[in-house]
């Protein structure tokens, strides 16, 4: 039998993705119609004896939450619980805290998948490759091959040997080590936890050497149980002919700003033509979709339920979520709307687009900054819930929070 975990972080992470964290949990906004943690669980019920999904992290048990694993777990019909760390643990920390749970009915391998990527997931492939590359209780890591500059950024940078395990494992190199990285997908055998558990012990012993390190005595268990897969982990292992990389040509990027939930949507999108084509709507021409009189809606457009669409709408490479009003001949670029927000007729809101170079068939989308230089870094632009833009009115390259109710145009602002 096989299990999935996936790393789902709490609400001190997640602060570039605000002012959306404010409303939902980042795990369980919506990317191209659906929570994002449900295209993890999608691929993961797909893999044959797969027989539970565990979710990991140390968000509070919440409203929003336990409707979504209620729904999935009707949907799917396959065993979904929320394990609750006492704090941040870290990516190993959290699956060594609660191996137990993980370990129960004999496994013979699970995945791990953080929460905040959007990728094909091809799990299976990895299934095939550790069959036929790997020893019979080595490690797959899921790759994927990036550009140059996107090197110089990225956290985790992978050397392989030529028969595909790791032979070197860097954080944010600073000179070249490798054009593959990290995309925060591993396939497992239980024996991971006895790497994991070499370093709970070694960080044990630290705190006896160094019992204070700047903490109180009564937050050592939480020092050394506070392990990072990465760094600790898999630094150590490298090398050592245990840990794979299994390189996939599908599509992968982070979601870790709102810019980059928008061309996860794009990515995800496309891959429902062949995937979920039920949950694509185009008018008979096959062309962007025609909602209203002169209405024209695409590409690369979510629409949330409830949302009202008035006459000569355009919308454009956007999320609309759930209950947002789009009044007569209003413009919607590059943005997100929040939930019950309001734009008026003829009003006009816009954002720059913070893609991938499409000319680099390699290019990922970066995490910049929300500043830089000491101003506002030309993103996307975002409406928070129940903000209310009026009529003629442009919003450009800005970010509002919450119950906002306009009265002018902003331009690279952020309205608090």
């Amino acid at each position: 039998m096989l299990k999935a975990v996936i790393l789902i972080g709490g609400p001190q992470k997640g602060t570039r993705f605000r002012p959306l964290s404010f409303e939902v949990p980042k795990p369980l906004f919506p990317v191209a119609g659906v929570p994002m943690l449900q295209h993890h669980i999608e691929a993961c019920v797909k893999v044959p004896n797969m027989k539970e999904i565990l979710l990991v992290g140390f968000y509070q048990p919440n409203e929003e939450l336990n409707k979504f694993l209620l729904n999935v777990q009707q949907e799917f019909k396959i065993s979904i619980r929320y394990l609750q760390e006492y704090s941040a643990l870290g990516t190993a920390g959290g699956i060594y805290h609660f191996r137990d749970q993980i370990v129960a009915g004999g496994p013979e391998a699970f995945f791990i998948m953080n929460a905040d990527v959007c990728s094909a997931f091809p799990l299976t492939d990895m299934l095939r490759f550790q069959k036929d590359h790997g020893e019979p209780n080595s490690f797959v890591i899921l790759g994927t091959t990036v550009s140059l500059l996107f090197i110089l950024v990225v956290c985790w940078i992978l050397k392989r040997s030529k028969i595909g395990f790791v032979l070197h494992y860097v954080e944010k190199p600073s000179t070249f080590v490798s054009d593959i990285i990290n995309c925060g997908i591993y396939l497992f055998t239980p024996d991971i936890f006895q790497h994991i558990g070499a370093v709970f012990q070694k960080n044990q012993q630290d705190m006896l050497l160094y019992p204070f390190d700047g903490e109180e005595p009564s937050n050592g268990w939480h020092r050394a149980e506070a392990i990072r897969l990465e760094q600790d982990v898999f630094t150590a292992l490298a090398g050592q002919g245990k840990l794979y990389v299994y390189k996939t040509l599908s599509f992968w990027s982070q979601i870790k700003s709102a810019g980059s939930a928008i061309y996860a949507s794009r990515l995800y999108l496309n891959q429902y033509h062949t995937s979920h084509a039920e949950r694509l709507a185009t008018n008979e021409e096959g062309g962007a979709l025609l909602f209203l009189p002169d209405a024209k809606l695409g590409p690369n457009v979510s629409i949330g339920t409830g949302v009202t669409i008035g006459a000569g709408v355009r919308v454009r490479e956007s999320i609309i979520l759930h209950g947002a009003t789009l009044q007569d001949h209003s413009c919607v670029l590059n943005s997100i709307v929040g939930w019950d927000s309001t734009i008026g007729k003829w009003a006009r809101v816009e954002g720059t687009p913070s893609d991938p170079n499409p000319n680099d068939p390699y290019a990922k989308i970066d995490s910049e900054t929300l500043f830089r230089d000491g101003k506002l870094t030309p993103s996307i632009t975002i409406l928070g819930c129940n903000v209310n833009i009026p009529s003629e009115v442009v919003i450009l390259n800005s970010i509002v929070l919450p119950h906002k109710d306009l009265n002018r145009g902003f331009k690279n602002q952020i309205i608090l």
